[in-house]
């Protein structure tokens, strides 16, 4: 195993966002066309918060109930992505290592994490990025 192999080797470099302006339903069509589950919130360059697949689905009753629809929709029309967003996430560095990132991902409980490289949003490493990461190694 490669012991200082720099996240930016495994990190999904052409990453969807949305800008903290748009609207939410852009955000959930991205989030559902693209089969991702997170989605980099920017204000300008700055990554100012991340969107889940999870905090979508705590927005929807439709998976639960039937008939919700129009329930979903009026909810919907109600909020905002800073509303929904995590605000300021926890953001790494490109440069650091595969191993580094992997303890933050273990410890402080995060499913990704954007990177940034000179400033701006570079890529997002998930969970799974890392464990395939791991698995290629044994």
């Amino acid at each position: 195993m490669k012991k200082r192999e720099p996240i930016s080797h495994i990190m999904t470099k052409n990453v969807y966002t949305v800008n903290v302006s748009d609207d939410l339903h852009e955000a959930i069509e991205i989030v559902k066309k693209n089969h991702i589950r997170h989605l980099p919130v920017l204000e300008g360059k700055e990554v100012v918060g991340i969107i889940s697949r999870t905090d979508i689905n705590r927005l929807t009753f439709s998976s639960l109930f039937d008939n919700q629809e129009g329930a979903d929709e009026a909810i919907l029309e109600m909020l905002s992505i800073p509303q929904v967003m995590t605000p300021k996430p926890r953001t790494v560095d490109a440069f650091l290592s595969i191993r580094e990132v992997a303890e933050i991902l273990a410890t402080e409980e995060y499913h990704a994490l954007p990177v940034i490289e000179n400033g701006e949003l570079a890529g997002i490493v998930t969970t799974t990025d890392v464990i395939k990461y791991m698995l290629e190694q044994y």
